[in-house]
């Protein structure tokens, strides 16, 4: 794996979830271990790129 060349940059995600509730919920997510889990947190990351499709980026 190659180093970040920005670590200042936001992370990928932040592109698609844009508040900071959606956010929160994400990191909460992605730490749980387990199939279910990362069906559960691809299922999240559907619907809240969906309901934040049109809301501008937040820093």
């Amino acid at each position: 794996m190659q180093p970040d060349p920005n670590p200042s940059a936001p992370p990928p995600i932040d592109r698609w979830i844009k508040t900071d509730c959606g956010r929160a919920k994400y990191a909460e997510l992605a730490a749980r271990p387990g199939l279910v889990a990362r069906l559960r947190l691809g299922w999240f990351v559907l619907i809240a790129a969906l309901r934040d499709w049109r809301l501008p980026a937040q820093p």
